[in-house]
């Protein structure tokens, strides 16, 4: 027989700093808040947060999505103090961090990870409509 693997159960930490990733696709805006190491946290989506299908691209979505995933964060873990990294091309880039700032956790700082190709990979073909 397999062995069950038992998963402890949620326990409310205090986290005072932690990090909030921000992806932003040209369909949706992802936000992870999580501590120090790595370990999620909370996280939110545009479709989590209500909005669904061409409304989770919106920066509106993006700002009520954060505001959303940092909020929790601040109840659940006392999260005071936090680094961002963005990453993605989306509309909810500076809405998003907006919505973190809104939500009253103070930023130490702000990175942009967005990957760019350095000429590497050959480019997919323009599509045409």
């Amino acid at each position: 027989m397999a062995k069950v693997l038992k998963r402890s159960k949620k326990t409310r930490k205090n986290i005072p700093e932690g990090i909030i990733s921000i992806n932003a696709s040209l369909n949706n805006t992802h936000i992870v808040v999580s501590d120090k190491e790595g370990q999620v946290l909370t996280w939110a989506t545009g479709g989590s947060s209500g909005f669904k299908g061409a409304r989770e691209a919106t920066p509106y979505a993006a700002q009520i999505t954060s505001e959303g995933a940092v909020a929790k964060a601040k109840t659940l873990h006392g999260m005071e103090k936090a680094v961002v990294y963005v990453k993605g091309i989306g509309a909810g880039r500076e809405q998003a961090v907006r919505g973190i700032v809104n939500s009253g956790v103070e930023l130490t700082a702000i990175y942009d990870i967005t990957p760019v190709p350095h000429n590497g990979c050959r480019k997919k073909k323009i599509r045409k409509l």
